[in-house]
């Protein structure tokens, strides 16, 4: 075992470690369990174990239930995905999810970018009424794995309080960008606008430790860092989170801020779509109801400027100037967006997914309340 790997599962003593296939098997076995139709749950699986295998706790196997199933449950998300064209042009579609699954309307709205972008060399498409979509990064990445550069952003339930106030009104927002490589692995930026995210947060929780300060302020203006407080107040609208940069505009809170207004907007006006407190998930009388979220996907060819293999060259010795430029005082390594998710994989795929208690529990319960057989190292 490598010192790296060593100091990676180290993070993750309390854990459990489970294999790639079995984790996507009983994500689509639960999913399938919930009425969502076969097809639609291998994507979703897919979506899901993608951000497990990157690393990225916050987006996989601990969202199944939360916001997949329980949605379900309450009515307020449809298992089977309803995708209507509305409009389509040579190189622009809008699509309308009618509150489905958002992977499977995202999938496809990006599948049709794909298409678009290699007969004309730039294409976008567009959707409203969707939900939650998982790792944005994952769309970005169908786009470099066919040589072509993919953008992606969505909005989200209110979040994040716009520079000097404290009432949360945007979503977290990504601006997510993935560009093809020559390296292993494509240069992936996938990031909220927020300083951290929800999910983020709810990893904290899982594991019973307090937030960073300067994540969440209150309706004060004060940071907090109470993690169980804070999931329950944001959903109340009784804290948010801080834009990227931070508070005020010493920091460059205000760039946070105008980024997340950026995909706010891309996510709702060009589809006709829900937008800020008109996805915070109740009616007036504090009912659960759809968030009925916005997306749009870009995709561009780069051969249809100086060529794919000239741009990937490009780009990889960009990235290998930055990797070996000088470290500062103490650190080993720079690295480039994307590669910290390759690494990880890599050692994932040698030792499975960590798995902390509290998910290991929430498998135990839908495996029983789906009939499922599977046996678990734990």
């Amino acid at each position: 075992m490598t010192k790296e790997e060593k100091e990676y599962l180290a993070r993750y003593e309390d854990c459990a470690f489970v294999p790639f296939d079995k984790l996507e098997k009983f994500m689509k076995e639960a999913l399938i369990g919930a009425k969502v139709p076969k097809a639609d749950a291998e994507i979703i699986a897919d979506v899901l174990i993608e951000s497990d295998k990157r690393g990225i706790d916050s987006h996989g196997i601990g969202r199944l239930k939360p916001i997949y199933i329980d949605r379900i449950d309450l009515g307020i998300l449809n298992p089977e995905t309803e995708i209507e064209v509305v409009r389509e042009e040579k190189a622009t579609a809008v699509l309308d999810g009618h509150n489905g699954m958002g992977h499977v309307v995202s999938h496809k709205a990006m599948e049709m970018a794909i298409e678009k972008a290699k007969k004309n060399g730039i294409a976008m498409t567009v959707v409203r009424n969707s939900t939650h979509y998982g790792i944005a990064g994952y769309y970005a990445t169908m786009a470099t794995k066919e040589d072509l550069i993919g953008i992606t952003g969505t909005n989200a339930r209110p979040s994040i309080a716009p520079t000097f106030g404290v009432e949360n009104m945007l979503g977290t927002n990504p601006l997510t960008i993935g560009l093809p490589t020559d390296d292993p692995f494509p240069f992936v930026l996938d990031c909220a606008t927020s300083v951290s995210q929800r999910g983020k947060i709810e990893v904290y929780g899982r594991a019973g430790k307090d937030i960073p300060p300067g994540w969440v302020i209150d309706e004060s203006g004060n940071t907090r860092t109470d993690t169980d407080g804070i999931l329950k107040d944001l959903t109340l609208g009784k804290a948010a989170l801080t834009p990227l940069g931070g508070l005020g505009t010493e920091t460059g809170g205000y760039k946070g801020y105008g980024y997340a207004t950026v995909v706010e907007i891309l996510s709702a006006a060009l589809q006709d779509g829900s937008f800020l407190k008109a996805l915070n998930g109740k009616d007036e009388n504090g009912k659960p109801i759809p968030y009925p979220l916005g997306h749009f996907f870009i995709a561009i060819d780069p051969d249809f400027f100086m060529g794919r293999k000239t741009f990937k060259r490009i780009a990889s010795a960009i990235l290998k100037e930055l990797r070996e430029s000088r470290k500062a005082p103490g650190k080993e390594r720079i690295y480039t967006a994307g590669e910290m998710e390759y690494i990880a994989y890599q050692i994932r795929k040698k030792y499975g997914c960590p798995v902390p208690p509290s998910l290991q529990k929430v498998i135990k319960e839908l495996s029983e309340r789906y009939g499922l057989t599977d046996s678990w190292p734990f």
